[in-house]
């Protein structure tokens, strides 16, 4: 299972197409003679997903099929082969109708309407504004359910991973017009285009990822004898890049910062180089809390820093450790 190797906050949840359409027995698949009891069994666990994701404050998105009458989708009319809504029958999810509205038992949740994507084909990111909402979130990874399994989920899933979003299918959460094709097709989903888990499995990740977490090195500041030297040094012979918007340390040391995470100040004597090392968390807050209660020396108390929150410890051998959260919520 790969799942912890993903971020929680920059992970979302998309939901595809639950609509009385697809799942409910008086939609157009019901009526059509389509088995839709796999569709309605994934109606519990998604509803728990959904409000798990919430509670966690990851985004859930809403797809929402909408079609239009045959002698309006001009589109769609030049066809010559016969288009798969053409073997329903009806249309499904008439534009405005009933038909195409989330279904009662999800609708609630789908409480954001900038988070609901309409669109007009299977892919949730064909001619759609999924990928530009997506950005502006932040996200990179994303967890997929809905309706079907052959269609509309399986064309958002590729689109996702050739747009390069890590994806994770969440099985009981999908669900196909015929179960016999499910399986053949999570074989496929899971050797060319996503993992493939189950919804426990990740509320499970969601609870145990959540809360505070340190999400990598952000920088080693270095205390050099000689900073002109040094900066030429890691420049001209290493290559780094240095950025331009540094500012003097808060003790007036001047201060060059490299993009690629190396700082230098003034005040090596080639014994203690090291002036701080910073670590960007989750939740700071958190960390705040813990090192007071675990009695770790405070070298500076939880405040605004240059990046955001910010505290500085000591660690055991004395050195100063920033721990910082960027715009925390």
């Amino acid at each position: 299972m790969s799942l912890h190797l993903l971020d929680p906050g920059k992970t979302a949840l998309i939901v595809i197409d639950m609509q009385n359409a697809f799942a409910h027995e008086k939609g157009t698949l019901g009526i059509s003679g389509v088995n839709i009891a796999p569709a309605q069994r994934a109606i519990e666990p998604i509803s728990r997903l959904v409000k798990g994701c919430k509670e966690a404050g990851m985004p859930v998105l809403w797809t929402v099929q909408e079609h239009f009458s045959t002698d309006k989708d001009h589109r769609r009319g030049k066809k010559r082969l016969p288009s798969h809504t053409s073997k329903r029958k009806t249309v499904s999810a008439l534009a405005g109708s009933w038909d195409a509205q989330i279904l009662d038992e999800l609708a609630p949740l789908a409480d954001d309407p900038s988070l609901i994507i309409r669109k007009h084909r299977f892919g949730g990111f064909y001619e759609t504004r999924m990928q530009i909402v997506l950005e502006m979130l932040g996200v990179e990874a994303l967890l997929i359910t809905g309706a079907t399994a052959n269609a509309c989920v399986e064309t958002t899933l590729r689109e996702a991973y050739l747009r390069d979003y890590d994806v994770v299918a969440v099985t009981d959460c999908i669900a196909g017009v015929s179960p016999e094709w499910e399986k053949p097709a999570q074989e496929v989903w899971s050797h060319y285009l996503s993992i493939l888990s189950d919804s426990g499995a990740v509320l499970e990740w969601i609870e145990t990822s959540g809360g505070s977490r340190n999400l990598g090195l952000a920088h080693l500041l270095l205390k050099v004898s000689d900073l002109e030297k040094s900066k030429r040094f890691y420049v001209d012979m290493l290559g780094f890049k240095v950025r331009p918007d540094a500012s003097p340390l808060p003790d007036g040391r001047p201060l060059v910062v490299m993009e690629q995470g190396l700082g230098l100040t003034i005040g090596g004597s080639g014994q203690e180089q090291v002036d701080h090392i910073a670590f960007e968390v989750r939740e700071v807050a958190g960390f705040a809390k813990r090192v007071k209660e675990a009695g770790v020396s405070i070298f500076r108390d939880l405040g605004p820093g240059a990046y955001g929150l910010t505290i500085y410890v000591h660690d055991p051998d004395g050195n100063i450790i920033e721990i910082f959260e960027k715009n925390p919520r």
